[in-house]
């Protein structure tokens, strides 16, 4: 099988990543929760991993990334920590399921004001929308470093002045850029950055973080043991034992690190160059084939290594069940769990397919892909 579900979840990983998840099995015990033997490896194993982490996204304070279990506990801790009843909070229509949900209990159960900047048809942000709904009275600002349907990528650092020259926290969904691109900490203006370990970074599933910016307090979304302080009746307020209450996914985090120091080795330019260049070849493959359209693809526009596209009047499933079950290519069809980018492009009724290719995938695959998306566009499902 050709796997083009990169955005969805890495299967192809580096060796380094499996050895160390076993490594870890084998050898480490629990952070935090003894100091000797096993337990002190643990400790400087996830010690470790936050300072690889850390230097991967150019952040100067490793004790503030929190590890969760995955980007969507990240952005719910993130948002549930820091809205307030009352307050009003900004987001774009590009935003993942894991911030448009929690927005909305927020929206019905604390009265927040929630308002969201449109996606013109071209797939840019309406940034006249931006700043005419970014306000002094805004608490945050949600925004994705890139589309987990188009692959666009948002201009995140623009943004994040508007929000603070407005007084508001700045979160940056980072699930679909970490590995896949420079994710640089100081460039992006955040105040609070959640990112996975599964999908582009090649970690385990199981893994994702938050970092939280110096100046930024977070209440705690989950309250419980740390190892530590264990006399007090609340979590700590030292980083990051606030946030991370019970036993920490040692092994996990392990081959995290390990993943992190692969990307970092091969430099995450890099990466984004090579898969720019597959990209293209995608792109323009794709472009001579009729009656398909590629979603938000606007000359000058940055993208990850991610094409969504409709094929005629054609149902999105039945596309994708076919270039799996008769080309063997393996994609994602339906809403991505991004509903109001669908809504934007047109998309909403029949969704999309979506090709996101990642760091072992080749030219031939991506050749292939094409000739099986025209040959279904000829023929029909």
């Amino acid at each position: 099988m050709i796997y083009l579900n990169c955005a969805a979840t890495s299967v192809a990983r580096p060796p380094c990543v499996g050895e160390a998840v076993c490594a870890a099995l084998a050898g480490a015990g629990s952070a935090a929760r003894g100091a000797a033997g096993e337990d002190l490896a643990a400790a400087r194993l996830v010690f470790d991993a936050r300072c690889e982490l850390a230097r991967l996204f150019g952040f100067d304070h490793p004790e503030r990334i929190v590890f969760t279990h995955n980007a969507t506990l990240a952005l719910n801790q993130a948002i549930l920590g820091t809205v307030r009843r009352g307050d009003h909070v900004v987001a774009t229509a590009y935003e993942h399921n894991s911030v448009l949900r929690p927005l909305s209990y927020l929206a019905r159960e604390r009265d927040v004001a929630v308002d969201i900047i449109p996606v013109e048809p071209t797939g840019a942000l309406d940034m006249a929308a931006a700043e005419r709904l970014i306000t002094p009275g805004t608490r945050l600002v949600a925004i994705s470093h890139a589309s987990n349907l188009t692959g666009a990528v948002l201009p995140v650092a623009r943004i994040a002045r508007l929000a603070h020259d407005a007084g508001a926290l700045v979160l940056v969904d980072a699930a679909q850029t970490a590995g896949a691109l420079p994710v640089d900490w100081g460039e992006l203006g955040a105040d609070l950055l959640a990112f996975t370990g599964h999908k582009a970074l090649m970690g385990p599933t199981g893994t994702g973080g938050l970092i939280v910016g110096p100046c930024v307090e977070v209440a705690p979304l989950v309250h419980g043991g740390t190892g530590v302080q264990s006399a007090l009746d609340d979590q700590p307020d030292a980083y990051p034992e606030h946030l991370e209450a019970g036993t920490l996914n040692t092994a996990g985090i392990a081959g995290l690190a390990a993943a992190a120091r692969f990307v970092a080795s091969a430099s995450p330019a890099s990466i984004h160059g090579r898969l720019q260049g597959l990209r293209a070849r995608l792109v323009e493959g794709l472009a001579a084939a009729r009656a398909v359209r590629v979603l938000g693809a606007r000359d000058g526009m940055e993208h990850l290594a991610t094409v969504a596209l409709t094929v005629g009047d054609l149902d999105a499933a039945l596309v994708s069940d076919r270039l799996a079950c008769d080309f063997g290519i393996v994609t994602r069809s339906g809403l991505h769990c991004a509903p109001r980018a669908h809504e934007a492009l047109g998309t909403r009724e029949r969704g999309a397919v979506r090709l996101s290719l990642g760091y072992y995938t080749t030219e031939d695959e991506v050749d292939r892909a094409v000739s099986a998306v025209a040959a279904i566009a000829r023929e029909g499902v």
